[in-house]
């Protein structure tokens, strides 16, 4: 075959065609998506003027009758791309995906209506920031709106995100329990299967009808908490997931979802109900009646660092490293590092929270039945 040769003119003109072509985003805000429909449903954000949008907290999404927070979180992720898709439609080319969520819950809410607050602190070419608050009626005065969460969220748009990148070499340490494999990787699709592969079994978490939100996904670990608490001495637990909304056995990761996985770790709790029963009975003096304690954990603060965006179509797997250094005088702090199959870190999160009676989460209210 003879050589090809490609005068410099032609190339030139490829490349400035080449670069004028700009990609185009779905809308996410109108785009009926046939990914989590249900869970679609409960994170739909609606526009009810200027800066402010109105959306409805699920039951099903509760721990007790508290909307679960990372469900919460999940609800302000959709606001910010349903906030910026309404007033801000022209400043990026795709959407407004936010990189980084900082939240105080101030006071409980409860399932039903709530309405958001937007104020734009900043709107820039590479990051926006904007300030939301979540209002809902007051328990005290069930006429008067009141503050129950506030936060700044830092938006960046994916053909904003240019710059350095480097391979740092992190992975989660002490590795976690072998798979089935020979390299000692997890066999997904045999762990979905069955149940089972290598050390890592399929996890039912305690507390079902109180810890509603804990139904919308599969967990699989090397054991439950107190058992992965036994083997490496410490609060640490790893953890396989599945999305599971509403049952839906077609669930997907997407980034949306993200916000909740980082704040769903029912084995971690685990470990942390069964320490509760045991101080509480140790500081009362009598013997441990059951080995659960009947707890709470609420969020305080929350905040997420979004790493990686994951495909349009989601991901069927998403690995979560849960740790948590201190518990002390009634709070405790969480770390979450989220990975994909890839091993490429997703997205990561702290928050302070409280450890308290599950009393204080239901007060007077009265749980929904489903």
């Amino acid at each position: 075959m003879g050589k090809l040769y490609i005068s410099e003119k032609y190339i030139n003109d490829l490349l400035q065609t080449s670069c004028s072509i700009i990609p185009v985003y779905a809308d996410p805000t109108t785009t009926m998506s046939t990914i989590n429909p249900s869970f679609q449903e409960a994170i739909k954000v609606t526009p009810q003027g200027s800066n402010r949008y109105s959306a409805f907290l699920r039951p099903e999404w509760c721990i007790g009758t508290v909307p679960h927070g990372g469900y919460t979180t999940a609800v302000i992720y959709q606001l910010t791309l349903t906030h910026f898709t309404h007033v801000h439609p022209n400043q990026y080319k795709g959407p407004a995906s936010p990189i980084s969520i900082q939240l105080s819950f101030l006071r409980r809410t409860a399932s039903g209506p709530v309405t958001f607050e937007v104020e734009d602190v900043k709107i820039g070419r590479r990051t926006s920031t904007i300030h939301i608050k979540l209002l809902q009626a007051s328990e005290k005065n069930p006429d008067q709106l009141e503050v129950k969460l506030a936060g700044y969220i830092t938006i960046s748009p994916p053909e904003a995100e240019v710059g350095l990148s480097v391979i740092t070499g992190w992975k989660p340490l002490p590795a976690p329990a072998a798979g089935s494999r020979a390299d000692g990787s997890v066999d997904l699709a045999a762990l979905g299967r069955t149940g089972i592969d290598g050390a890592w079994t399929k996890f039912q978490p305690a507390f079902p009808d109180f810890r509603k939100a804990a139904a919308q996904v599969e967990l699989f670990g090397p054991g439950n908490g107190e058992e992965q608490r036994k083997r490496s001495g410490n609060l640490n637990v790893d953890q396989w997931a599945r999305f599971r909304p509403g049952g839906d056995v077609n669930g997907r990761w997407t980034d949306a979802a993200v916000g909740y996985l980082l704040d769903m770790f029912p084995m971690a709790l685990d470990n942390l109900d069964t320490m509760s029963a045991a101080a509480a009975a140790k500081e009362s003096g009598s013997p441990v009646v059951g080995n659960k304690a009947k707890t709470w954990y609420p969020t305080v603060t929350l905040s997420v660092d979004m790493k990686k965006r994951l495909p349009a179509e989601g991901v069927e797997w998403l690995y979560s490293r849960v740790v948590i250094k201190v518990m002390r005088d009634g709070r405790t702090d969480l770390e979450v590092t989220v990975l994909d199959e890839a091993g490429d870190v997703i997205a990561v999160s702290t928050q302070v929270g409280l450890v308290v009676s599950a009393s204080r989460n239901l007060g007077t209210r009265k749980m929904e039945k489903l």
